[in-house]
């Protein structure tokens, strides 16, 4: 069976493409694909991802699965709403406070996490791999601090010096829950989004520039 192989940051780099197509035996395992591709990911603790969705070593392939080999980025119903993007365009603060917009909200909570020191960073992201975990971040946020909507964007490419990187913006009934909502929505998707940027020509996880 034939799988495709997506590559990002210092494995894209490595292998010179962003893709590779790998002929494995119809009961192989997402093991049986790192085998097969060698050298390329040596000294890299990789995380695993298939059609979209983490998975450990052990996880089973179909024919036409995609695998995504994702370097480190470092770790219930909801009735508000969401919104999350990854994008190539400017980010508008404006534009993301519209989609937080709601009557019951007494407070609304923006952040943006904007280059800094350098005339640009040269961002990366598996874009869809990362809207979805944008969207689970938003949707537990919204949950556990009884937020009325959450909207957070990312950008890719080149952002330049003083332009923001990624946006968050979250409403509330109240200023405290506002603000608990925004800073666990910016860490989380520091933590955990398949975001990338070149730093001093080495990839790291696509982290805003710190706040204090």
């Amino acid at each position: 069976m034939r799988v495709t192989v997506r590559l990002f940051a210092q494995l894209r780099e490595r292998a010179g493409r962003p893709e590779l197509e790998l002929d494995l035996p119809d009961d192989a395992r997402v093991r049986d694909a790192l085998a097969a591709i060698g050298d390329l990911a040596a000294g890299l603790p990789v995380v695993m991802a298939v059609n979209r969705e983490y998975a450990p070593a052990d996880a089973p392939l179909s024919a036409g699965d995609e695998l995504a080999l994702v370097p480190p980025v470092s770790g219930g119903s909801t009735t508000g709403v969401i919104h999350a993007r990854v994008t190539a365009e400017p980010l508008s603060l404006d534009s993301l406070v519209s989609r937080v917009r709601d009557a019951r909200a007494g407070a609304v909570v923006t952040f943006g996490g904007v280059t800094r020191e350098v005339d640009h960073l040269d961002y990366e992201a598996y874009a869809e791999m990362a809207e979805a975990e944008l969207a689970r971040i938003a949707a537990a946020a919204l949950e556990r601090h009884g937020l009325c909507a959450v909207a957070v964007e990312h950008r890719i490419g080149v952002v330049a010096l003083s332009e923001p990187s990624v946006l968050i913006a979250v409403s509330a009934p109240h200023r405290a829950e506002a603000f608990a909502g925004a800073r666990e929505v910016i860490d989380e998707v520091k933590a955990r989004a398949p975001i990338w940027k070149r730093e001093e020509g080495e990839w790291v996880p696509g982290t805003p520039p710190p706040t204090g």
